[in-house]
C-alpha cells in the first residue's frame, strides 16, 4: 500500500491524469486486499481466543500473556509493526488527500478563468473551498 501511495503521489506531481486514475484502482483494490487479511486475522485471533478458553471477542493484547513465550515475542514484534505501518499508510494517504485537494482546487479556478461563477465561492466545515458544479457551457461560447 505505501508503494502504491508513493506511485499516486509521483503521477499527481507529474500531472499524469490517467496514471493518477490508475494508481487510485490500484489503492482500492490493495485496500479489499488488506480489509479481506484483517477478516481472517479476526478469525484466527477468535480461534486462538477459544483455544485458550477466552471470550472469543478478547484482543489480541489480552492473549498476549497467554500464548507460550517464544510466540508472545512473534505476535508482539507482529504487532508492533503493522501498527506502524498502518501509521505510515494513514500519514501518506493524508498527504496524498491534501496534494489532491490542492490539484483539484487549482483545476477549478482555471476553470473559473475560462467560466466565471455566479456564485462566489464557499467553503466546507473543514477550511476547503467547496466544489461547485460548472454549468455545461461550449469552451467557444465561455471564450468569446
Amino acid at each position: 500500500m505505501l508503494a502504491l501511495l508513493d506511485q499516486q503521489r509521483e503521477h499527481v506531481i507529474a500531472r499524469n491524469g490517467t496514471e493518477v486514475i490508475q494508481a487510485v484502482a490500484a489503492i482500492n483494490q490493495q485496500a479489499e486486499t488488506i480489509r479481506m487479511a484483517r477478516t481472517l486475522r479476526e478469525q484466527a485471533q477468535q480461534e486462538v481466543a477459544r483455544a485458550l478458553q477466552k471470550a472469543n471477542d478478547s484482543s489480541i493484547t489480552a492473549l498476549l500473556p497467554f500464548l507460550p513465550e517464544n510466540q508472545r515475542f512473534t505476535v508482539s514484534a507482529l504487532m508492533r509493526e503493522n501498527n506502524d505501518l498502518m501509521a505510515r499508510v494513514q500519514q501518506r494517504a493524508r498527504q496524498n488527500h491534501l496534494l489532491l485537494s490542492r490539484s483539484l482546487e487549482l483545476m477549478q479556478r482555471f476553470i473559473n478563468t475560462l467560466v466565471p461563477a455566479a456564485s462566489p465561492a464557499t467553503y466546507t466545515g473543514t477550511g476547503q473551498i467547496q466544489p461547485r458544479a460548472v454549468p455545461p457551457q461550449p469552451i467557444y461560447e465561455a471564450i468569446g
